[in-house]
């Protein structure tokens, strides 16, 4: 799992804006300065996005590998039915 959560370092430590949830304690960080007068903030979430869309898709592959899944004649029978298309 990936998970951001953004920061400010001072004084030599890391104060977090938010509270990480579903985090284990001790868990491995990665830590990346930015620097305040290059950043663009549309830019700065396209990394942290394809980050997330990677770790989705091997998520995808763990369930699958572990064989949780499901016919696509039933998930094409649902998406029909959540957006009314008809078969």
């Amino acid at each position: 799992m990936i998970k951001t959560i953004e920061g400010i370092y001072q004084d030599g430590q890391i104060h977090l804006t938010q509270l990480p949830q579903d985090i284990s304690d001790r868990s491995q960080v990665l830590v990346t300065f930015l620097d305040p007068g290059k950043i663009v903030p549309t830019k700065l979430c396209q990394p942290i996005d394809q980050l997330e869309t990677i770790a989705g898709i091997g998520q995808g592959f763990e369930e699958l590998n572990a064989g949780n899944t499901r016919p696509i004649e039933n998930f094409v029978q649902e998406m029909q039915q959540k957006y009314g298309i008809s078969g």
